[in-house]
């Protein structure tokens, strides 16, 4: 029987002597056709294209083998070795043409350097000619003008000592007649001054007696007035006293319902840890109970195996069914986990419910104390306003009876006397006339001061809320915010109802925060109106620029508006010194708040864009099988770089996104602080994430990642040399980690590189910690290099040893991302000039209006 197989071998190796497998046969005669290493051919029909190239007949293709006839395998060595000499030919020619033209341009160079320096030598001498010409003209032209201003001031000394002598002749004459003028003048006055005074003193006497009269009837008037006025008054306080007192008792509500939220939210949070501990371990008890089942199946596949290979051998089947019983049994316990696990999901669920409707309970609290809170302050100020305008009727009524009374009793008094004029220009200023005018306007009814308030004010509300666009790049909503602000004196008031109402504008922006164009707009707006604050508000009685003084003192915001429909003009100067008060700052503290929410959620979407993108930029490149056996083939760099071309779509999108959300923030003219410090933030995350993928998963801390994330990172940094520096800042300064890191990756021959070269040169700001963990994880999966050598590695663990007892945590190598705002308000408001808000236009919907005819100006 054995002897007929040999016979068999034999013959066949009479007809193909030769016999080669597809993967040597492929990577031996490529060469012959280089195009099947680059189109990712299968390896036998790479062979079938190699031998249809050289015209071979009669070979055979078998399933793992290529069957070659004798003296084949030397005609393909043939070609081959043909194909190589003609490379080798053509290497020499580019070499030796390479080396012609280097001995000719050093010829070339040297001619050039001779023509240059016998050029220069005749500039040199045209030069000495010229300059020459030019010193001797100059001297000429100094001679000339020592002799033409000799001349000059001898005749100008001439001239001003003849006008010295007649200018003082003629001062001395009319010094003598201001004299002669002077004695004139104060006779006369002496002696008109003595008239008049005894005409004033005989006036004085009688209107006296006449205003005592009078005042004592006026002031018997006002006290009846007085009486019925606190009547009214005291049934608004009445009622004032009741909504504080529901208000008092609805905050009490609210607090206790908040504090029973934050009780249920840490029962609830203490509740989840444990139920995900739970769920942890008996996810690990199931993938515990998995690796046995897996493992004795096995076992069990292998034993049977064995036993089929030896059938004369009789096997024994108890272990066998003990196995599967135990599997059986460990099926079983699997289910029952698994049904654990869905019963602690659904208790998660439950609770989660649970706390969601706690959280709308407590919302419609809050709203309905807000509600009331709205109320009580819009009866607090009708309160105010109608107190403010008994006063203003009260004072008009006086001034107007005073004022009539005077002119009714001196008048015939001025008419015996022949019309005095002393005594009418002293009344005329006092606007006597214009009395009973002044005295209409203010008895109009009270229900028209406080809806045209109301009105103003809405009319403000209605065009902010819509997005009214920018001017000369500045937001121009809250530049008209802050005129109408200055400009009705609510900074300067106790009590107003107008920056809730504004308040309210910048909460319901908050509401649509995945939209980043809406809450750019509105950190523009909120941004540019803090920093006019900021330089704008000061407390009572600190140092600053003096406040224009007012002629009244006016509590109410109505006061302000009726006592503003005069005739005085207002300094209009958009920022200046204004001395507020506490409503003011508690704006501005709000105001604070709602940029430093803005900012974060901005900064917060566009991380949330990012990490799914890192999340595929940080994986370990695909690398072709084909690439990684034929690393050295012609073909295989440009299969290489197209697979990294395909990954680095993943960049190009982070890219995009940093563009898109440079393009958003600039088109709603965010100020440049806001604009440098997010990319510093989104930065400082990349490098955190990037970072930390390296040290927690092994298979990322390859030489080949290491290309790749250095290609994304070199995009990023493209990126930040294109944009403006005052846009981009400090930016790629946060990728420092990710770079160092990286760059002791793709470092060749590590283990020649001692400790205090990667301290000093390659990663300075790394820690030992860091660093121990990047050298034990590294692995070279394209040249299979070594890492850095057992000395290095065994001195980080000695001052890993030394620092364990200052960093004693676990985690402690990995880096934190930051979440606050690093923005003070300091820095905010010296960010910006001032002066680049005079030319905003106003919105053409309150121009078009009579009572924002201020905004022209």
């Amino acid at each position: 029987m054995w002897g007929g197989v040999l016979e068999a071998i034999r013959i066949s190796c009479l007809g193909y002597p030769t016999r080669r497998t597809f993967e040597e046969f492929v990577d031996r005669f490529s060469v012959l056709r280089p195009e099947v290493l680059g189109l990712c051919y299968d390896e036998v029909t790479a062979t079938n294209m190699v031998l249809e190239k050289v015209n071979l007949t009669g070979y055979q293709i078998g399933k793992t083998k290529v069957f070659l006839r004798a003296g084949q395998m030397a005609e393909l060595d043939a070609r081959r070795t043909e194909v190589l000499s003609y490379s080798a030919s053509k290497i020499q020619r580019k070499v030796r043409s390479f080396l012609a033209r280097r001995n000719f341009i050093q010829l070339r160079m040297s001619s050039v350097q001779l023509q240059a320096m016998c050029r220069g030598q005749i500039a040199r001498h045209y030069y000495e000619d010229l300059r020459r010409k030019a010193a001797s003209l100059k001297i000429q032209t100094y001679y000339r003008m020592h002799f033409a201003r000799k001349n000059y001031k001898a005749l100008y000394s001439a001239s001003t000592t003849i006008q010295s002598g007649l200018r003082g002749m003629t001062a001395r004459n009319e010094f003598h007649f201001r004299q002669q003028t002077k004695a004139a003048v104060i006779i006369q006055s002496c002696c008109r001054s003595d008239l008049a005074s005894s005409r004033y003193m005989g006036l004085k006497k009688a209107a006296i007696t006449t205003q005592c009269a009078w005042r004592g009837r006026v002031a018997r008037r006002e006290l009846r007035k007085l009486k019925m006025a606190a009547k009214e008054s005291g049934a608004l306080q009445a009622a004032k006293n009741k909504l504080e007192k529901q208000v008092e008792e609805l905050t009490w509500r609210l607090q206790l319902e908040k504090r029973m939220r934050t009780d249920m939210e840490e029962a609830k949070t203490q509740e989840n840890k444990k139920l995900q501990q739970q769920l942890q371990e008996l996810q690990f008890q199931s993938k515990e109970t998995k690796d046995i089942l897996r493992r004795e199946q096995e076992n069990t596949k292998t034993a049977l195996e064995k036993a089929a290979l030896v059938p004369e051998i009789q096997i024994d089947t108890t272990h066998v069914d003990k196995l599967t019983a135990e599997n059986e049994n460990l099926k079983t316990l699997v289910i029952s986990l698994e049904t654990k696990i869905e019963e602690t999901e659904q208790k998660f669920e439950e609770m989660k419910k649970a706390r969601e409707e706690l959280l709308k309970i407590a919302t419609d609290a809050e709203s309905k104390i807000n509600e009331l809170t709205n109320t009580m302050l819009s009866f607090q100020e009708k309160l105010t306003n109608m107190e403010a305008e008994n006063q203003l009727l009260r004072q008009q009524a006086l001034l107007h009876s005073r004022l009539k009374t005077i002119s009714e009793n001196t008048s015939p008094k001025s008419n015996s006397t022949n019309g005095s004029p002393h005594y009418e220009e002293q009344m005329t200023p006092h606007g006597t006339p214009r009395a009973p005018k002044d005295y209409g306007n203010f008895a109009h009814p009270r229900a028209s001061f406080s809806e045209r308030q109301h009105d103003t004010v809405d009319a403000l509300i209605n065009c902010v809320t819509e997005n009214i666009g920018f001017s000369e790049g500045k937001p121009v909503a809250a530049i008209t915010i802050y005129k109408c602000l200055v400009h009705w004196k609510i900074f300067e008031t106790e009590k107003t109802s107008v920056f809730d109402r504004l308040i309210q504008i910048f909460g319901s922006a908050m509401q649509n925060h995945d939209s980043n164009e809406d809450l750019a707009y509105w950190l523009s707006n909120s941004s540019t109106l803090l920093i006019i604050l900021q330089k704008s508000l000061k407390a009572v009685g600190s140092t600053g620029t003096t406040p224009h003084k007012r002629p009244q003192n006016q509590s109410s915001f109505l006061g302000r508006m009726v006592f503003r429909s005069s005739n005085i003009t207002v300094d209009m100067d958009l920022v200046r010194q204004i001395e507020a008060k506490y409503p003011a700052f508690l704006f501005k503290q709000q105001l604070a708040a709602f940029v430093e929410g803005l900012y974060g959620m901005i900064r917060d979407n566009v991380k949330k864009e990012l990490s799914a993108l890192l999340l595929h930029a940080i994986q370990v490149p695909r690398i072709i099988k084909a690439s990684m056996v034929r690393g050295r083939s012609f073909g295989s760099s440009s299969l290489r770089g197209r697979s990294f071309s395909n990954q680095g779509s993943y960049w190009l999108a982070i890219v995009d996104n940093l563009n898109e959300l440079l393009n958003i923030l600039r088109e709603n003219c965010v100020p440049a602080i806001f604009i440098r410090k997010i990319f510093t933030q989104i930065f400082s995350f990349i490098n955190a994430q990037l970072f930390n993928s390296l040290l927690v998963r092994h298979e990322c801390c390859s030489f080949s990642n290491g290309e790749y994330v250095k290609q994304g990172l070199a995009q990023l940094e493209v990126w930040c040399g294109e944009v403006k520096p005052e846009y981009a800042g400090s930016a790629l300064h946060e990728l420092r980690h990710i770079r160092q890191a990286v760059g002791f990756l793709v470092i060749f021959k590590k283990f020649r590189i001692s400790y205090d070269e990667i301290v000093n040169d390659l990663c300075p700001v790394l820690s030992v910690q860091q660093l121990y963990k990047i050298c034990t994880q590294y692995w070279d999966d394209k040249y299979n290099t070594e890492s850095v050598s057992e000395e290095v590695l065994d001195e980080m663990r000695t001052l890993m040893t030394e620092e364990s007892g200052h960093n004693a945590s676990e985690g402690a190598f990995l880096l934190d991302d930051e979440i606050s705002m690093p923005i003070s308000l300091e820095e905010i408001a010296d960010s910006m000039d001032v002066k680049e808000f005079q030319n905003v236009a106003p919105p053409s919907e309150l121009v078009a209006m009579s009572a924002f005819q201020f905004l022209k100006s």
